[in-house]
């Protein structure tokens, strides 16, 4: 009888083989990311559009990049939708093909229909305690994006407010332009 292995180290997870299902690892459990839905990958598609030609010199931007983190003590890999990391924390001359193995300067999650904007604000706190600078918690439903911060408290922006950051200077989008954009009703 096959017996199955109930924690999976990081080390064995960075080299299980590439597969249909996208996983994170969370408390040495294998977890699976769902796979966006029509809405989920519009704003995906849109957020990259917009944030590239600004990080064109200044950083990269990652779809589903796995990150190799901590979480309360523990191997985390988490797996967000889009993340931003800068050339002065990430050098531009790294060809390996692997996680990013820094924090982020910014993570983007997008909720899903099946998640709520309370498991998303826990996933931002894992993410800030973890070395992020900021994460952008997006809300199909509610058309906003909330940006959360490491020493503030976070701020949701709606309409025509701009994303701008001292972190993410010159980026200068909003809401409006993200969902209009993703055609998100």
């Amino acid at each position: 009888m096959t017996q199955v292995k109930s924690q999976i180290t990081l080390q064995e997870f960075l080299a299980l083989p590439d597969g249909d299902i996208t996983y994170e690892l969370v408390d040495g459990q294998l977890k699976p990311k769902m796979a966006p839905k029509r809405f989920h990958s519009r704003l995906i598609g849109t957020i990259y559009t917009l944030v590239t030609p600004w990080a064109q010199n200044r950083g990269e931007v990652g779809i589903e990049w796995a990150v190799t983190s901590k979480r309360k003590g523990r191997d985390w890999v988490p797996v967000p939708d889009l993340l931003y990391v800068s050339y002065s924390r990430f050098k531009s001359d790294v060809i390996e093909d692997e996680a990013c193995s820094i924090p982020p300067d910014l993570v983007i999650k997008i909720i899903s229909f099946d998640q709520s904007f309370g498991e998303m604000s826990a996933k931002a706190t894992d993410y800030l305690n973890a070395g992020v600078m900021r994460v952008w918690v997006v809300d199909p439903k509610s058309k906003t994006v909330t940006i959360f911060y490491p020493d503030a408290p976070p701020q949701t922006k709606s309409d025509v407010d701009s994303l701008e950051d001292s972190l993410l200077e010159g980026l200068q989008i909003t809401p409006q332009q993200i969902f209009q954009q993703a055609g998100i009703p």
